[in-house]
């Protein structure tokens, strides 16, 4: 007899052996048999618990290829700047923040998006400091590769018009004053990053709870984090508790490699809840920060190319890790947005795999935003994952144009062109960069509407994929790209029971209505871990 059954519903398996069913059985935390509802039912006992879908959709359980978690926690609970669209608005929240905490607190996070702003302006230290002469504020831009810090902060770190910037960062100045501003990019982050005080570990579990829930409420049941050592500790205390609720597949910065080389440790040790996954290593930053690596400059600057990331420096040193991760038999996950941080990946990726034998690398690029033409097709040739963000197309495509024009644009999040040229393409959020819900994403690739609304038949529309494709890409190929597609991924017998239910068929309803479905409940390893009120469990 099964411990639970789901009756009553439309379950797409994403398994082409037995694509749709009514119904399905889970003993433990394994789903041991799907199909009608009239063969499920043959499995009800005394002690069965019973789930009525009530003609409901039903998916594997969404696994999220890209997350910031930990950070994504602490974000939930600070100053919220996302959604700014002015100046007076981005001072009035940072005032109103600097308020509820005390004196010599910092003022962190934020996702800020100056593109926003009419018309778009980075911030300035002087727009704040009024409002926060007794808090050292570092808020970040959205993608994580710009913050903007006020004076306090500058002058616990130290940074003068004379600080030079870090290879790999930069330290925006006046022109005409010669001093910082306080929009600092990539690796120069880190000169004020080295003086906000570490968390201690119960703030740090606070975060992870809170990041779970969000997790729960998107039907996100498997996470990839692309962190660092230090989150590692937080996610193991809450296993040891039982507290984990959604699977995690954590990243360490490449510049970590030593703990996993002194450990003799390879990708996907661990527990079925948390496991090592491989080496995160950074080419360039991002678009908006401009600070993507391009060929050709951009539009808006033409003096700025944009810059190479810290992980490149020394020069060489990128080269070395990667021989390093596969002699070791590592999988790594290399973030390159700009066409010529993409081109270099690719040229390492190929000169290292050209001089070794074939193996089951599953080496991923994190975003391949930008792309040439020529250089699509190199992904499929390598057997390469193609780990991509769908929200950020929909964001970026209302300003990406401006910043580099409408001909680099054609091949931005080259979803379709990724696909048929056999890359193994697979969809995450950047959360806190986007929404954590996958159906944000899933609507993105398929209807490329920018925000904006300047482009209801898609932005750069011969990039969309079908939901049918979407789906899979938050799911079974998801799986493949931790190693895991026998275990989850589709609704089969033998794999874990972690399962999303939708209020509508996201195969039937018009592309546009995507973005308005709703989780009903999510499964992880065959409990419940969120479920609307109206969902009762017999």
């Amino acid at each position: 007899m099964a411990d639970l059954i789901l009756i009553n519903g439309r379950i797409w398996t994403v398994n082409p052996a037995q694509p749709e069913a009514e119904a399905l059985a889970i003993v433990q935390n394994r789903i041991v048999r799907v199909g009608k509802n009239s063969e499920i039912k043959k499995l009800i006992g005394p002690e069965t618990r019973v789930i009525d879908l009530e003609g409901n959709f039903v998916l594997p359980g969404f696994i999220d290829c890209h997350t910031h978690f930990l950070n994504g926690g602490f974000a939930l609970r600070s100053v919220k700047l996302r959604d700014c669209r002015s100046k007076e608005e981005f001072v009035q929240r940072i005032a109103e923040k600097a308020k509820e905490l005390p004196a010599g607190a910092w003022i962190l996070n934020g996702d800020w998006d100056h593109e926003q702003f009419n018309p778009p302006e980075l911030p300035r230290k002087d727009w704040i400091d009024s409002v926060t002469p007794d808090h050292p504020v570092c808020v970040n831009r959205f993608d994580g590769h710009m913050v903007l810090v006020n004076s306090l902060a500058l002058k616990l770190a130290g940074i003068t018009r004379e600080t030079v910037p870090p290879s790999g960062g930069e330290i925006i100045k006046d022109p005409v004053s010669g001093e910082p501003t306080g929009i600092l990019k990539d690796a120069a982050c880190d000169l004020v990053y080295s003086k906000i005080p570490e968390p201690i570990l119960t703030e740090k579990i606070e975060a992870v709870r809170a990041a779970l829930k969000e997790a729960a409420r998107s039907g996100v049941t498997s996470i990839h984090d692309m962190s660092d050592a230090s989150s590692f500790e937080v996610y193991q205390e809450l296993l040891g508790r039982g507290e984990l609720t959604a699977r995690l597949y954590v990243y360490f910065q490449i510049s970590e490699i030593e703990t996993f080389l002194r450990l003799k440790v390879k990708s996907g040790f661990g527990h079925p809840f948390l496991r090592l996954a491989g080496l995160k290593g950074f080419v360039d930053g991002s678009l908006g920060s401009s600070t993507a690596y391009f060929f050709e400059p951009y539009t808006d600057n033409p003096k700025a190319y944009g810059l190479l990331a810290a992980h490149m420096f020394p020069e060489g040193i990128m080269e070395r890790r990667l021989r390093e991760a596969e002699a070791k038999g590592l999988q790594v996950a290399i973030h390159a947005i700009g066409d010529r941080a993409n081109a270099l990946i690719l040229d390492l990726f190929e000169k290292i795999l050209r001089e070794n034998e074939p193996r089951d690398r599953r080496w991923r690029i994190e975003h391949a935003q930008h792309l040439r033409k020529a250089d699509i097709p190199r992904f499929g040739q390598l057997q390469l994952i193609a780990s991509v963000q769908p929200y950020h197309t929909i964001d970026d495509g209302c300003w990406a144009e401006r910043k580099i024009g409408p001909e680099r644009a054609r091949t931005t999040y080259a979803f379709n062109s990724l696909q048929k040229a056999g890359a193994v393409l697979v969809f995450g959020s950047d959360w806190t960069v986007a929404p954590l819900n996958p159906l944000t994403g899933i609507y993105a690739a398929v209807t490329r509407r920018t925000l904006d609304g300047k482009h209801p038949e898609g932005w750069i529309p011969e990039e969309k994929i079908s939901v049918e494709e979407a789906i899979k890409s938050y799911t079974i190929r998801a799986a493949y790209a931790e190693f895991s597609e026998k275990e989850k991924g589709s609704v089969e017998p033998g794999k874990l029971a972690d399962l999303v239910v939708l209020d509508r068929d996201i195969l039937k309803i018009k592309p546009e209505e995507i973005i308005n479905t709703k989780i009903l409940l999510t499964m992880v390893d065959g409990r419940v871990v969120f479920a609307e009120p109206d969902f009762i469990i017999k």
